[in-house]
């Protein structure tokens, strides 16, 4: 089985950058977890695949999260990616389901609708930077090849697909993003045009091809490779972490959630892993809350 990778690459003598992926076990394994329909995985594979791509620009301690929110029924998509290869994401609605759009392939636009793209870096240190754009189709890689060129001002091409089977499992997904470097040329920009034109399908490719390299070289044969990294689902929620979102809620509150319901029961957006804490684990918070109040100043 091919693993599931991102490289990214130079051509042209460094003047254009080009990122590929093959991420078809993370797509699946995020629409197992979601349960999504097909338009659904496919809008939230694609979303994956190309912040993976993005998250390879990042330094080590960087993350970068995605949020695309439209007016179509799906609502929004989430996305967080890092360095390390780690992915993770989920849908405001899994379960969408439309007619096949005007080329006969799932509506992703459609399902998507008219919104915007918010893209946000956090560096590590405590501080965030957002950067938006409107969506333009709702297709997911022309959304971010205008992202590019209005908010950072990068011109790109980005290309992601999702190939869903009769199943509702994805059989391959992954992509592109090719970026013009300072000091490209007209000749370079050519060029993209041209090797581009030699791809028409991503999945079509790398249903035959099923490797980011493969993909890489069939787009630039001169591509000299700066950096591989695997990719897959990781979640990053934890015991520790959700009862620090519970004892967030103060004493009162947990006392309320104990007294009522007997137990207090949180769910993790990314991975849908439950976490549950019965009536000793409040107890323990509620007490640790009022020693905390007792010992302040």
């Amino acid at each position: 089985m091919t693993k599931d990778r991102v490289i990214r690459a130079m051509a042209r003598d460094g003047r254009v950058r080009v990122i590929t992926c093959h991420t078809t076990e993370l797509v699946r394994e995020l629409a197992r977890r979601h349960h999504t329909w097909p338009v659904v995985t496919a809008a939230l594979g694609r979303t994956a695949s190309i912040a993976a791509m993005m998250a390879t620009l990042l330094k080590n301690h960087e993350s970068i999260t995605v949020k695309i929110e439209g007016d179509g029924p799906i609502g929004y998509l989430v996305v967080e990616a890092l360095p390390s290869g780690d992915v993770r994401g989920y849908p405001g609605n899994p379960h969408v389901h439309l007619p096949p759009n005007s080329q006969g392939k799932l509506d992703v636009g459609g399902a998507i609708g008219r919104g915007h793209l918010y893209v946000v870096r956090d560096t590590g240190l405590r501080s965030y930077y957002t950067s938006s754009s409107e969506l333009v189709s709702g297709e997911i890689a022309d959304d971010f090849t205008y992202y590019f060129a209005t908010s950072e001002q990068t011109p790109s091409a980005v290309g992601a697909g999702v190939l869903v089977g009769t199943d509702n499992v994805p059989i391959v997904a992954g992509g592109f993003l090719i970026q013009l470097m300072p000091g490209h040329t007209e000749e370079d920009a050519a060029y993209v045009e041209e090797r581009l034109a030699g791809v028409p399908s991503v999945t079509g490719f790398l249903e035959k091809y099923p490797a980011a390299d493969a993909l890489l070289f069939k787009l630039f044969p001169d591509a000299h490779i700066l950096a591989m990294q695997d990719v897959r689902f990781r979640c990053k929620c934890s015991y520790s972490r959700l009862r620090d979102v519970l004892l967030s809620l103060g004493a009162k509150e947990l006392r309320d959630i104990r007294d009522e319901q007997g137990q207090a029961e949180l769910t993790c957006h990314f991975c849908g892993n439950v976490y549950t804490f019965g009536r000793e684990a409040l107890d323990e918070m509620i007490a640790e809350i009022e020693q905390q109040g007792v010992s302040a100043p």
